[in-house]
């Protein structure tokens, strides 16, 4: 199960990001990386999931 209230918050932490800008990347990263890997996130912004994912997640634009 995901906890993303508290995962999220963390991620932002970890990934040096923080507001409301950056709240549902790091809500959809934090539900991503509670998930059976691997991973892969497909986005039309991979800067912010990159950051929040931290490796743990493969991000690909599209």
């Amino acid at each position: 199960m995901c906890d993303a209230p508290t995962a999220a918050p963390a991620l932002l932490g970890e990934a040096g990001r923080h507001g409301h800008r950056h709240a549902l990347d790091a809500i959809l990263s934090a539900t991503a990386l509670a998930a059976a890997g691997p991973v892969t996130i497909l986005t039309s912004d991979p800067d912010d999931l990159t950051a929040l994912c931290a490796g743990r997640a493969t991000v690909i634009k599209i």
